[in-house]
């Protein structure tokens, strides 16, 4: 079967955007695909977070929310603020758990982290912490504005350091009036040594189902 955690160089890059292609490309290819969002902080008036929605709406297998989301808080904040203000904690062992019972449901699963790699989740675990736990390839979705290239690499080695496969890389253009975009996107592929899935341009209002990408292996 087959599962990946998304991450991204920071927070508003276009994690959900990716993951949602990449469910998108998958159920095209026949498989029964699910996406999961572990922690998601903030909701509209009505509780609804639109990540976890743009993953549900990109998925074709249904399964409880406490499966697909098992933390949906308020507070649009760091994930372990926004548990502390909602009486909670995150539990990264519960979160492994409920992958494993998405794997068992679906030929894939797409795991959407909260903000960058590193984002605290609670007292003593990040993100990474997380990717880590769940020991799945790890898909790095880079924001290209000034200031991706430390960003993206940053990101690398702390994936790398924790003994995770890069399986692929994304560019989504943030900031059309960026100069010299070519030239940092080619310094990026001679630094990521792995595959470029996607190079995509700067179009906010895009549908994921129509967005190209290459599958990872």
């Amino acid at each position: 079967m087959k599962a990946w955690f998304v991450t991204g160089t920071d927070t508003g890059v276009g994690k959900s955007r990716a993951s949602a292609a990449l469910l998108h490309g998958l159920t095209r290819q026949g498989l029964r695909a699910v996406g999961m969002k572990p922690v998601a902080a903030g909701c509209d008036a009505s509780g609804r977070n639109e990540d976890v929605d743009a993953l549900r709406a990109a998925s074709n297998v249904v399964v409880p929310a406490e499966l697909d989301n098992p933390y949906l808080l308020p507070d649009p904040v760091s994930p372990h603020i926004a548990a502390a203000n909602a009486g909670a904690r995150i539990d990264i062992d519960l979160i492994a758990q409920r992958c494993a019972a998405l794997r068992a449901r679906a030929d894939a699963v797409v795991v959407e982290g909260a903000g960058g790699f590193l984002v605290p989740l609670n007292e003593s675990h990040t993100g990474a912490d997380l990717a880590a736990a769940l020991g799945l390839p790890v898909i790095l979705v880079v924001g290209l504005r000034l200031g991706c290239l430390n960003h993206a690499l940053l990101t690398r080695d702390a994936i790398l350091a924790r003994g995770l496969p890069l399986a692929g890389w994304i560019c989504n253009r943030l900031d059309p009036g960026m100069p010299e975009q070519a030239a940092n996107l080619d310094y990026l592929r001679t630094r990521i040594d792995a595959p470029l899935l996607a190079d995509w341009p700067w179009a906010p209002q895009a549908d994921a189902r129509t967005l190209q990408l290459a599958l990872p292996d």
